[in-house]
């Protein structure tokens, strides 16, 4: 007879307690026993645990974000020599070759540059050691003519002020670290490591380095277990053997509980006579599993206690390493907000033609979403300075030494980053750049996780042709038609004649000149950038800002060639902003956000429509699903109207 409120055990016979559920060495299916373990934690008031703390970047490898972190500022911070050689003014070595160097003056035309140092003031270009030739007596020959800016790395090259350096939720390796740092930061919040206690029980066990008599053994699953959380991300503890009493067992998990998040009894798992997982866990919580369909571990207890999973796994090693990554590691991944993910390699096809130099094995940075059927990569960044294409990429593409590179659509090898989500779970943009598409990356990772958003910039026309290709769920487009005065609609229905798409709609966004504070040259009008002494820096072609550009200038009937820099493209609104910001230009077309990012003034010319281009077929896609409901929460549409420049009234918008 039990007294009081006491619970009678589940062990004893039926007769005297019908179970709610079957658990008693049952071979509950894999994925049903997940299922029911799943469904009852969601019902634990504190689970998963999400705890939120600040460590020194030293600290922070293999931590978790606990938001997104931002740029403070841009790196490098200053224009810097990409070569060793001579910093000079372009435009003094036109025509100089090797029979008719050009002769500068040491100082005053030229002055001697290592990689890295900021460029002189009254410089725009580099020319490389060996085409420069000393003549000892205060003068150098150029031996070869350089293009304004070339050998030079821009301001704001990798990272630009204000743009997202990592999202939230995101498992940081020491590439992220650099980053961080370069953007500004010491320090990092990241989720609190969940914390983990492994019991090993059984009185036939010994400590490691113990020789064991005979019936005894080395108890090693501990280190095993214990090696395997840590490399998950879990803080461990593992307790003392504790005997196969079940009074001390009881003792032990009572005293776990109190400070572990999750609770593992190694041993003890099934049915027999010293076998007391099971019993323990039910007299101190619940019991929802006691047997799974698997072999080996096959005795896998699930159950919870005051609150926190408690499991109870096999004590022959193989049955303890499988159940313990089939049941815990979830746990742990699940209070990290991290999918489960193995380095694998996979099969991908080339979103766009990528030359190699042959001689040499090349390793491209790439982004991988599943559009369609087929694996996409997207190449990033290549410039060796850019640490923020390792941080976007998802893997490696290897380019044989003795090929000349890869063609879109050609079929290669990722060599997947173990912190890349799965293909599936990845919405791929192609098209155009904007600000705001940074938040929206952070916002699905943060509503969304594992489900992400992918942007790479390729101007409008290039996202269009990627949704052609098959290549891209969306594209980022903002273009003008001259006859209709509408935008997006007759270039879609050109280049994409036979796809049902929908438009979309982001925002309104109001483009301007970008140029520095008080607008000392006092330029106004889209005309001004071609006064002389005016110098431009232009988005790349097929960019729709581009195109707003030539058209603005076909209309005031001013010649490209009378605009200085017109040549010298950058690909993203906060690439040409920071141009701006670093003295390399006098002003930039961009749109307002990136002015108001980096503290520039900013001359509207006139507002835009900014779509996001949507093949129907990809609606369905969990991943587009999730951008277009956070397009229509007005909550996000506040965050990106803070960001200046905006007219979000009707975005979510589709037509």
């Amino acid at each position: 007879m039990l007294a009081g409120n006491q619970k009678e055990p589940w062990w004893m016979s039926n007769s005297s307690r019908e179970l709610p559920r079957e658990i008693y060495l049952q071979d509950v299916p894999l994925d049903t026993a997940r299922t029911l373990f799943r469904e009852a934690l969601a019902q634990l008031p504190a689970w998963p645990a999400h705890r939120v703390e600040r460590i020194p970047l030293a600290q922070a490898r293999d931590r978790v974000t606990a938001g997104p972190v931002w740029a403070l500022n841009s790196n490098p911070g200053f224009a810097s020599a990409a070569m060793d050689g001579a910093a000079v003014l372009a435009e003094a070595t036109v025509g100089a070759t090797e029979t008719s160097p050009r002769v500068l003056k040491l100082q005053s035309e030229a002055i001697w540059i290592d990689t890295g140092d900021p460029m002189p003031a009254g410089t725009d270009a580099v020319v490389m050691v060996e085409d420069v030739h000393d003549r000892g007596d205060g003068a150098i020959e150029i031996l070869a003519a350089v293009a304004p800016w070339q050998h030079v790395r821009p301001m704001g090259e990798d990272i630009v002020a204000t743009e997202l350096v990592v999202p939230q939720h995101r498992k940081l390796e020491p590439r992220d670290l650099g980053a961080i740092a370069a953007a500004g930061h010491a320090d990092v919040e990241v989720l609190a490591q969940p914390r983990v206690t492994v019991i090993p029980t059984g009185s036939e066990l010994v400590p490691i380095g113990s020789y064991p008599g005979p019936g005894e053994l080395i108890e090693f699953n501990g280190l095993v277990l214990s090696s395997l959380a840590e490399s998950w991300g879990a803080e461990v503890v593992c307790s003392e053997i504790v005997p196969d009493d079940i009074a001390a067992i009881r003792t032990a998990v009572s005293a776990a509980v109190s400070s572990a998040d999750v609770v593992v009894i190694n041993a003890g798992s099934s049915a027999g006579r010293e076998d007391f997982s099971a019993r323990v866990i039910d007299e101190l919580g619940e019991v929802f599993v006691h047997g799974v369909a698997i072999r080996p571990g096959h005795p896998v207890v699930l159950g919870v206690v005051d609150g926190k999973p408690a499991i109870g796994i096999p004590g022959y090693p193989v049955s303890a390493a499988l159940t313990f990554e089939l049941f815990v590691r979830p746990l742990v991944e699940e209070c990290l907000c991290l999918p489960t993910t193995e380095s694998r390699v996979l099969s991908a096809v080339m979103a766009r033609k990528t030359v190699s130099v042959a001689g040499d094995d090349e390793f491209i940075r790439v982004r991988v979403g599943r559009v369609g059927d087929r694996v996409v990569a997207a190449p990033l960044e290549r410039a060796a300075g850019v640490i923020m294409s390792l941080v976007r990429a998802d893997g490696l593409v290897r380019i044989p030494r003795f090929s000349e590179g890869v063609a879109a659509g050609e079929e290669v090898e990722v060599q997947m980053f173990n912190t890349a989500g799965a293909p599936r779970d990845t919405a791929v943009a192609i098209g155009s750049h904007d600000p705001a598409l940074d938040v929206l990356a952070s916002e699905v990772s943060r509503r969304a996780a594992p489900l992400r958003f992918a942007s790479t910039n390729a101007g409008s026309y290039g996202g269009l042709l990627a949704l052609r290709r098959g290549e891209a769920h969306m594209a980022g487009c903002h273009l003008l038609d001259d006859a209709s005065g509408t935008y997006n609609q007759v270039d879609v229905a050109r280049v994409l004649p036979e796809q049902d798409v929908k438009l979309v709609h982001f925002a309104m966004r109001e483009q301007g000149l970008i140029v520095p504070r008080g607008n000392p040259q006092e330029l106004w009008d889209i005309g001004d950038i071609a006064r002389d002494g005016v110098s431009f820096i232009n988005r790349q072609r097929g960019s729709g800002t581009r195109a707003l550009l030539d058209h603005r200038l076909h209309v005031q009937g001013i010649d490209v060639e009378d605009i200085e820099g017109y040549g010298r493209e950058q690909y993203t609104h906060l690439a040409v902003a920071a141009q701006v910001q670093s003295g390399g230009a006098d002003v930039a077309l961009g749109v307002r956000a990136a002015a108001r990012a980096l503290n520039l003034d900013f001359v509207p010319v006139g507002m835009e429509q900014y779509d996001l281009v949507i093949p129907v077929e990809y609606l369905e896609v969990p991943a587009v699903g999730a951008v277009v409901d956070i397009l229509h929460d007005r909550e996000f549409a506040g965050q990106v109207n803070a960001m200046g420049g905006y007219d979000v009234s009707r975005m979510g918008e589709v037509r």
